[in-house]
């Protein structure tokens, strides 16, 4: 079993910046991807962005490339999404999830464990 826990979201202006903290408990942390995905009302979950077991290998949705930057801290069991430059379209609850292994990490269906989600409002 896993545990994860989303923190730092919440109600920023347009062109403004959040960092997302995915704090995780409960099995070997570093050993694993990682995945943000988010989900806007009324609209299926999308993948963010993901990072592999070692921080070396990330993906990042053309959506936010050039905005968003994942990353990870073993030591921390924790990580992190940088979000810059928001827009309203980035509104949505976001989630941290782990994967089982590197080649599901754009795939939320195969993911094995989520957290609860935090909401960032982003107003114009």
């Amino acid at each position: 079993q896993v545990q994860l826990v989303e923190s730092g979201g919440g109600l920023v202006q347009a062109g403004g910046s959040l960092r997302l903290s995915c704090a995780a408990s409960g099995r070997t942390f570093s050993e694993y991807p990682m995945g943000w995905f988010r989900q806007a009302p009324g609209k299926e979950r999308e993948f963010v962005a993901a990072i592999d077991w070692s921080g070396d290998n990330t993906n990042d949705a053309d959506s936010v490339k050039g905005r968003f930057t994942i990353s990870r801290d073993n030591t921390k069991k924790t990580v992190y999404l940088q979000m810059n430059s928001l827009k309203p379209e980035h509104t949505a609850v976001y989630y941290c999830g782990a994967p089982p292994e590197w080649a599901y990490h754009y795939y939320a269906p195969g993911y094995d464990y989520w957290g609860q989600g935090t909401q960032v409002t982003v107003s114009s």
